[in-house]
């Protein structure tokens, strides 16, 4: 499979070859005349040195060697389920223009082996650690909590886009009652910021966003792919071996983008806007309309570094607007 479109590489990406790696994780000069920008944002009790973070399962312990997590805000695993799941069947994945499609069905190797074999890998790397947990029913969620009683990590992520088994297979987060029982059994049982993933796939986002915010959710992230089919142009089939996906990737940022604000204009707690960003610039639009964090997913299947570089772009635009703090830019939409 040819690279993913994720749109222009930055002029100055690493060549290839161990000294080009070197020079690229080598820490980015202070600006001119003082100390570095302010990047950090706060979530909650948990502090990040910058906003700049990964969408679930789009970045794992093995990329660890070759991007400096050090220069990110924090890790978010891939979600984890109370038992092992293996996932859909193959084709899981194929290009689209402007991103891709993915279903890949969230294998999971089920709390216990997550605890044993996955977590210590993540929390070797320089950034805390955000699990991300979910559930076929809401009693899913809860057990996956109290699995993971006595593990050590700085947050969690409540993927509410996981099909309700118990309800004929709609996704949890499109009902705000469902919402509001899985947020509040997760806060109970916690005590680390608990973000919530939501769904792009109801007619108001903002009615469950208030559910998941009067639940107790610290912050919310804006929002999970979006559904949708591809075909083979030979057999007219579709190529996905679970027929259906989640679109992703450059295309989907303008739909992201008005969910991230409407969510923004209806919550007083932090949101986290996700999806379609691969750039500082996009990274900034998120933050304009309200986001105080951004997490990154398709964009590292082209680059791998985009997470640093995103990051670096933020310090340099920020010293290039004379602000000593990230946050002078979030909610700016309008301003000149």
């Amino acid at each position: 499979m040819t690279a993913v479109t994720t749109g222009p590489r930055p002029v100055g990406d690493p060549p290839a070859g161990e000294d080009a790696r070197a020079r690229f994780f080598a820490a980015a000069p202070a600006p001119e005349g003082g100390a570095a920008p302010d990047l950090r944002v706060r979530l909650g009790s948990l502090t990040l040195r910058n906003p700049v973070m990964p969408a679930s399962g789009c970045f794992g312990p093995e990329l660890a060697p070759l991007v400096p997590t050090s220069e990110i805000g924090a890790t978010v695993t891939k979600t984890v389920f109370a038992r092992r799941r293996g996932g859909n069947p193959t084709h899981r994945l194929t290009e689209t223009p402007m991103g891709m499609i993915n279903s890949v069905g969230i294998p999971s190797l089920g709390t216990d082996g997550f605890v044993r074999e996955m977590l210590p890998r993540y929390r070797a790397m320089a950034a805390p650690v955000i699990v991300s947990v979910g559930g076929l029913a809401v009693g899913e969620y809860l057990t996956v909590m109290d699995e993971l009683a006595g593990a050590r990590f700085d947050g969690v992520e409540v993927n509410v886009s996981c099909p309700n088994l118990e309800h004929g297979g709609l996704d949890i987060g499109t009902d705000p009652d469902a919402v509001a029982r899985v947020v509040s059994g997760v806060v109970a049982r916690t005590d680390v910021p608990v973000l919530v993933k939501l769904t792009p796939m109801v007619s108001s986002i903002a009615e469950v966003a208030r559910a998941a915010e009067e639940a107790g959710a610290t912050a919310l992230t804006v929002a999970n792919s979006f559904p949708g089919m591809t075909l083979d142009p030979r057999t007219r089939r579709p190529v996905l071996g679970n027929r259906v996906g989640g679109v992703s990737g450059p295309a989907v940022k303008p739909l992201a983008l008005r969910l991230t604000w409407a969510t923004a204009e209806a919550v007083g707690v932090p949101v986290i806007g996700c999806g379609g960003i691969s750039t500082v610039d996009d990274a900034l639009d998120f933050l304009a309309v309200g986001a105080t964090a951004v997490q990154v997913g398709t964009a590292h299947f082209a680059r791998p570094f985009v997470m640093a570089e995103i990051a670096r772009g933020l310090a340099a635009r920020c010293a290039a607007a004379d602000a000593t703090r990230l946050t002078d830019y979030v909610r700016t939409l309008g301003e000149t």
